[in-house]
C-alpha cells in the first residue's frame, strides 16, 4: 500500500470548502460505521455461531478492510463525490450498469433506514416501558419513519458539529456497555468459557454458520464507503484519507469485538439469540441496580435515528440525482419551492420504507432489524464486488497526482470474498433477503424502462444515461 508519486492534486474550477481535517474526518467515519448494526444484531450473530460471536465481526472487518483499500485507491485517484457509481462508470462505461450500482446503493439506504426503524421501535418501547406488543412496535416504527421524512423535507443540513456530537453519544453507549460488563466480569458474574463455545443452528456446518453470521455482522461494518463523498471537503484527501479511514475501521472493529465478547460472557447465548435489544439485556444483567444502565435504550435511539436520517437523506438525493440525469421519471426531481428539498424523491423513498417495515413486521420469527440489516449488507456487498473489480480495470487510467495504491492481490481477494457472501448457496442467507433485494431492483429497472420509453416516444436526442462529468455534482 503506497503512494504512486510525490505530486499533489491540481484541480480547476470552483471547489467545495475543504473544512475537514484528520480529526473531524476520523469522527465522521467512526460515526458513520457505528449505529444500528451492533446495537440490534449482536444477539442474532450469537444465534448463528454461539459464544464465538466475536469471530463473524472479525471476518466482516477483514472483508471491509480489503474493500476499504480499494475505495482508498479510487477516492485518492478520483477525489470526487458519487462513490461507487462514479467508479463503475469510469471503469466500464456501461450506463445501465452505472444505474444499477447507483440504484442498489440507494436501495441499501432504504433497507438500512427501515432496519433502524425496527431497532428504534424496540428500544423506544423498552425505554418508555410500553411492553413488547408487535402492534405497538410497528406503530412506533412507522411513526419514526414519518418523522424522519418530515425532518428530511424540512431540509436538515449535515453539519460536522452535529456529527461529532452524535458520534460521541453512539460511542459512549458502546463503551458504557463494555465498562459496566467489566464490573460484572471482575465480580465473578461472567462465564468466559462461553466465548469460545461454537454452537450452530440445526444442521448447519461450522463454515456455513460463520458465513451466515458474517453476512449479518457485515451490516455493522458498512458506512466507511460513505466517507468518499467527503473527499471534496477534506484537506489533502490523497494524503490523509488512507490513514484516517483505516484507523476508523480499526477503532470500530476493536469496539465491536469487545462488545460481542463481554455480551456473551455476561449473558447466556440462549438469552441473547432472538433478542431485539441485546445490549440492553447485557447491561441489565451485568448491573441491574446501576442507575446509568437505564440510559442504554435512549443512547441506542440516538444511534439508530442518526443512521436512519443519513440513509434516507442519501437515498432521496440519489433518486433525485438519477431523475435529474434523465435516468428515472422527471417527477422524482421535483423540489419544494421554499425549502428546496426533493419532496417527490423523499415521498417515494418513504413509501418504500414504510412498505418494507410493515411487510417484514408480519413475520415475528424474523425481526425487522435482522432481515433488513441482512438485505442491506447483501446489496452493499454486491456493490463492493464491483468496486473491487473497478480498481483493477482503472489501473489502465493513470493520473498525474499522488494517490494510494493497494496491493493487486487485495481487490482480487475482496471481489471473491464479497461475491462469496452474496451467493445464496455459500452465504447461508435467508431467502427473503434476496426477495426484498430483487423486488427493489426490479422496481428500479421498471422505472428506468418507463423513462427510456418515454424519452424515445418524445424524441429526446440526449442519451438517458448518467453523465460522468456531472455525476459527482447531482448524486450528492
Amino acid at each position: 500500500m503506497a503512494l504512486t508519486d510525490k505530486r499533489t492534486v491540481d484541480t480547476d474550477g470552483p471547489e467545495l470548502k475543504r473544512v475537514m481535517g484528520p480529526k473531524l474526518l476520523l469522527l465522521f467515519i467512526i460515526g458513520d460505521i457505528l449505529g444500528t448494526g451492533i446495537y440490534a444484531l449482536t444477539g442474532q450473530v450469537a444465534a448463528e455461531v454461539g459464544g464465538a460471536a466475536w469471530l463473524p465481526f472479525i471476518v466482516a472487518f477483514l472483508v471491509a478492510l480489503v474493500t476499504a483499500c480499494s475505495y482508498l485507491e479510487l477516492v485518492t485517484k478520483f477525489p470526487q463525490a458519487a462513490g461507487a457509481a462514479l467508479y463503475a462508470h469510469k471503469a466500464f462505461g456501461i450506463h445501465f450498469l452505472t444505474f444499477l450500482v447507483c440504484f442498489t446503493v440507494m436501495s441499501s439506504g432504504i433497507t438500512s433506514a427501515s432496519a433502524a426503524a425496527g431497532a428504534f421501535a424496540s428500544n423506544f418501547a423498552i425505554g418508555f416501558g410500553l411492553g413488547e406488543s408487535a402492534g405497538t412496535a410497528l406503530f412506533i416504527a412507522l411513526a419514526f419513519m414519518l418523522l424522519i421524512a418530515a425532518v428530511n423535507l424540512r431540509g436538515v443540513a449535515e453539519s460536522v458539529g452535529l456529527n461529532v456530537v452524535l458520534t460521541l453519544i453512539e460511542l459512549s453507549g458502546l463503551l458504557l456497555v463494555v465498562f459496566i460488563s467489566f464490573f460484572a466480569i471482575f465480580g465473578g458474574q461472567a462465564d468466559f468459557s462461553r466465548v469460545v463455545a461454537f454452537e450452530t443452528p440445526d444442521g448447519k456446518n461450522l463454515f456455513l454458520a460463520v458465513s451466515a453470521a458474517t453476512s449479518l455482522a457485515f451490516f455493522a461494518m458498512v458506512g466507511f464507503e460513505d466517507s468518499v463523498n467527503m473527499a471534496e471537503e477534506t484537506k489533502e484527501p490523497n494524503r490523509i484519507f488512507p490513514r484516517i479511514m483505516l484507523t476508523g475501521l480499526g477503532i470500530t472493529a476493536v469496539v465491536y469485538v469487545l462488545v460481542s465478547i463481554v455480551a456473551v460472557a455476561v449473558v447466556p447465548v440462549g438469552e441473547l439469540a432472538g433478542n431485539d435489544t441485546p445490549l440492553v439485556t447485557v447491561v441489565e444483567t451485568a448491573a441491574p441496580d446501576f442507575p446509568i444502565s437505564s440510559l442504554i435504550p435512549f443512547i441506542s435511539l440516538f444511534a439508530v435515528a442518526n443512521s436512519a436520517l443519513i440513509n434516507m437523506m442519501m437515498a432521496s438525493r440519489l433518486l433525485y440525482g438519477m431523475s435529474k440525469q434523465g435516468v428515472l421519471p422527471p417527477f422524482l426531481s421535483k423540489v419544494l419551492p421554499g425549502r428546496r428539498t426533493p419532496w417527490a424523491a423523499i415521498l417515494f423513498t418513504t413509501v418504500i420504507a414504510l412498505g418494507l417495515t410493515s411487510f417484514v413486521s408480519i413475520d415475528p420469527d424474523n425481526p425487522i432489524a435482522v432481515l433488513l440489516g441482512g438485505t442491506t449488507s447483501l446489496l452493499l456487498l454486491a456493490v463492493f464486488a464491483v468496486v473491487n473489480v473497478a480498481v483493477l480495470v482503472l489501473r489502465r487510467q493513470p493520473v498525474e497526482h499522488s494517490h494510494f495504491r493497494t496491493p493487486t492481490a487485495l481487490p482480487i481477494v475482496g471481489a471473491i470474498a464479497c461475491a462469496y457472501l452474496v451467493l445464496p448457496w455459500t452465504s447461508g442467507r435467508d431467502i427473503e433477503q434476496y426477495s426484498i433485494a430483487g423486488i427493489l431492483l426490479v422496481l428500479g429497472v421498471l422505472l428506468w424502462v418507463v423513462t427510456y420509453v418515454d424519452r424515445r416516444v418524445r424524441g429526446y436526442s440526449r442519451s438517458s444515461a448518467v453523465d460522468e462529468e456531472n455525476l459527482d455534482k447531482d448524486l450528492r
